[in-house]
């Protein structure tokens, strides 16, 4: 049993918030150890949260697929657009060839091209031969405005690089941090989620791990295991207040992660599932939504030759090989990410506070007593 020094990490986040398993809301498959993305092994996720003044409510989060001394090993990778009113850089280069090398960082609309340059600068410090041809970083983004002086220029190469620097396994902190730290949820406080669901196939138990960075949906929207709660929690809602928009207005950013050994195509399926994971929390998708979804695959250690290594002299082999799950055996790796990524939005949900912003203006926390237990599905 875990210690009190050791909380539950499927209960509660590293700093003793609550998760959403923690109210008993029974969601489907077997999470891993962390019920994180960082159940993948080796990949690390870091965080730079910006809290400062009444004004500033934003930040970064920096994700290294196979670590960061691996940054020089590409990775099998698929992107998939639900709606394209958002951003998400290096995209073209994924397209191009299936895969991309290198760490992803996730920050507010404004900052992207800040994100963008830190990741180049990053690399250049921390692993020069990587950059002396070309670098396409995966920099994206979710709209901070409602909390946060978006247009301040806050976020800075700096912070960038203090994401990429403080990224570690393990057991991971959720809600108001990192990039999702000014993000709304279904007109609550939103953010970062994650979770995690365990694969077997051919004796080998593989992880797929979901990251969101939630700043979408409207309140009367809702879902979560089927109960909809949005119509039961109408009331209470500054965002709604404080200004007239669409309703659903906003983004999310979805990063899927697997060792499961993918082609590039395989993993754009896996993208694709999550509209149905976020479908099971309740969005429709809105028109002025940016819904981008990013998933790869860390299987295949070393066997793809990096982008530049020919041009510099450096490529060894003549031929790359990889070793892949059958299109066939994909169905179970499906169900994992739809199920974590209903999770993962749970717990940017769950695992927050009230927050004020710029101009005293909030965003609530979805109250913990909001899950109707006795409305629950018999998991038996």
């Amino acid at each position: 049993m875990p210690s009190e020094q050791q909380p539950d990490p499927h209960a509660r986040t590293p700093s003793g918030l609550p998760r959403a398993r923690s109210l008993g809301i029974p969601f489907r498959g077997r999470p891993g150890r962390w019920n994180a993305i960082t159940d993948v092994p080796g990949l690390e996720v870091g965080y730079t949260t910006l809290i400062t003044s009444q004004a500033v409510r934003t930040g970064v989060t920096a994700i290294h697929p196979r670590g960061r001394h691996e940054a020089g090993d590409p990775v099998t990778a698929g992107f998939f657009a639900q709606n394209g009113n958002g951003e998400m850089t290096g995209v073209s280069w994924i397209e191009e060839t299936g895969s991309f090398g290198g760490p992803l960082a996730i920050t507010n609309t404004h900052a992207v091209g800040v994100a963008h340059a830190g990741l180049v600068s990053w690399t250049i410090r921390r692993h020069p031969r990587l950059a002396d041809g070309w670098l396409l970083p995966v920099a994206t983004e979710t709209w901070d405005g409602y909390l946060n002086d978006i247009n301040g220029g806050h976020v800075t190469e700096q912070s960038v690089l203090d994401a990429l620097d403080g990224a570690a396994a393990g057991p991971i902190d959720e809600g108001s941090v990192g990039g999702g730290t000014g993000m709304s949820c279904y007109n609550f406080k939103g953010g970062s989620g994650t979770a995690s669901r365990l694969v077997d196939h051919a004796g080998t138990t593989y992880a797929v791990g979901v990251f969101v960075q939630a700043n979408f949906g409207s309140r009367a929207e809702l879902t979560l295991a089927g109960v909809p709660l949005g119509e039961l929690l109408a009331d209470d809602d500054p965002m709604a207040e404080h200004f007239a928009r669409p309703a659903g207005t906003g983004s999310v950013i979805v990063i899927v992660a697997t060792d499961a050994p993918l082609l590039p195509h395989q993993s754009k399926a896996l993208a694709r599932r999550v509209t149905l994971g976020l479908a099971r929390t309740g969005t429709t998708g809105s028109h002025f939504s940016g819904d981008l979804f990013l998933a790869f695959s860390t299987g295949n250690p070393g066997a793809i030759t990096p982008g530049t290594a020919s041009l510099l002299g450096r490529a060894e082999r003549t031929y790359d090989e990889l070793r892949v799950v059958p299109w066939g055996h994909l169905d179970p790796f499906f169900a994992a990410v739809v199920q974590a990524t209903e999770e993962a939005v749970a717990n940017a949900l769950i695992a927050n506070q009230d927050m004020i912003g710029r101009t005293a203006i909030a965003a609530r926390r979805c109250p913990l007593t909001a899950w109707p237990r006795s409305s629950a599905p018999d998991t038996e």
